[in-house]
């Protein structure tokens, strides 16, 4: 399967710019060695993006189709999105070839964003092994964040299946064929379907089934696969144009007392942290399928 030659230019971008920085891990390792239980580290970016994943077959965070803006580069105050037409409003040109024609215009204040947080159990004495102890906070806490990260962009407070206007479309047909109907509900809004978000099962089923997942990466839709959305839905949307993630671009890496029931055991905990919020500016070019 390939990514869209935009994206592969993005990531190319991104990943060079990483190999110039210390790792999350080896800056908080040294933070560990200087303060001990103390250490506390705070970045000026956003950890989750700060990786690059060692896999030979990429899974990529719901993160990555989004526009990612960072308050503290670019501070905004509002963000513009559209709304469908009220019952009752006066047609307008040519409304009905393009619907968007129709669609009101709104400003709304950034909205507050929300902490997503990780946890993991510290073995004992593991920062003793500065490469391990490294290892373990940048592929375990931090992948961690990574899908607490999913579930505030999908799932949580303000996440895209709790967004108002983002339209329910089902059928009694194959799953499969809702999911291109809705990327042609998309484009009929004059957006393009460039993201799906799939449970893992269903994204496996139709590699088993055809070629349904090939085709659509092929023709440029950037593929989440994930738990985070039951088998049997999918969010199909314009992410490109449509959505915007507002990041505080910062992080925190501390140890830290969990909340009673982290953990099945007590034992030393160390807390990762960042600050986002996911908003919709075109409610219309997205939609939830299910089967």
């Amino acid at each position: 399967m390939q990514v869209a030659e935009g994206i592969k230019r993005t990531m190319a971008e991104v990943v060079a710019q990483r190999t110039k920085e210390p790792s999350p891990g080896r800056m908080f390792v040294q933070a560990c060695a200087a303060q001990g239980l103390e250490a506390c580290v705070e970045y000026d970016v956003t950890i989750t993006d700060s990786l690059t994943s060692s896999r030979r077959k990429p899974r990529y965070p719901a993160r990555n189709m989004l526009k990612v803006v960072d308050l503290s580069r670019d501070p905004r105050r509002y963000y513009w999105h559209e709304s469908p037409p009220r019952p009752g409003d006066p047609p307008v040109g040519d409304g009905d070839l393009r619907r968007e024609a129709a669609s009101r215009f709104h400003k709304s204040p950034v909205p507050e964003l929300l902490p997503t947080t990780a946890w993991v159990q510290v073995p004992p004495d593991l920062w003793e092994d500065a490469e391990t102890f490294e290892s373990f906070i940048n592929y375990r806490l931090i992948v961690r964040l990574g899908t607490a990260e999913n579930d505030t962009i999908i799932r949580g407070t303000g996440g895209l299946l709790g967004i108002p206007g983002i339209a329910r479309l089902t059928s009694r047909g194959e799953f499969s064929s809702t999911i291109l109907a809705a990327c042609n509900e998309v484009e009929q809004m004059g957006g393009t379907a460039d993201g799906l978000i799939i449970n893992p099962a269903d994204y496996y089923r139709f590699l088993g089934q055809g070629r349904l997942m090939d085709d659509v990466e092929r023709n440029g839709v950037f593929i989440v696969r994930t738990r985070l959305v039951e088998p049997g839905t999918a969010i199909v949307g314009d992410f490109g144009h449509g959505a915007q993630l507002f990041d505080a671009g910062r992080s925190v890496i501390r140890f830290a007392e969990p909340p009673p029931g982290t953990f099945a055991e007590p034992g030393m905990a160390l807390m990762a942290q960042i600050y986002e919020r996911v908003v919709v500016n075109l409610p219309t070019n997205f939609f939830v399928v299910t089967r």
